[in-house]
């Protein structure tokens, strides 16, 4: 098999996916993208899904943590803002 990994995109051959499309399909991971080409040219794109969100349901606490860095306190920013502050 000829598989040509890109950031979040795989190519493989129409002949490839026929013969192995269910376990492509589970190798994806959630917005990766499989092209699949014939004659060296893309003819289909797969995407994997994202698991939707329950409704209702809160997201757990921490899932952008260690996402936000902050540099140093500093209210002298707040000064440009005095204005429009109560």
């Amino acid at each position: 098999m000829t598989i040509r990994a890109h950031p979040i995109m795989t190519t493989v051959t129409i002949q490839e996916a026929q013969a192995q499309l269910p376990d492509l399909i589970h190798r994806l991971n959630p917005g990766e993208e499989l092209v699949i080409t014939e004659n060296d040219r893309p003819v289909a794109k797969l995407v994997s899904e994202s698991p939707k969100p329950i409704a209702g349901l809160r997201p757990p606490p921490g899932l952008c943590k260690g996402m936000i860095t902050i540099v140093a306190d500093d209210d002298e920013h707040l000064k440009d803002f005095a204005e429009y502050m109560p």
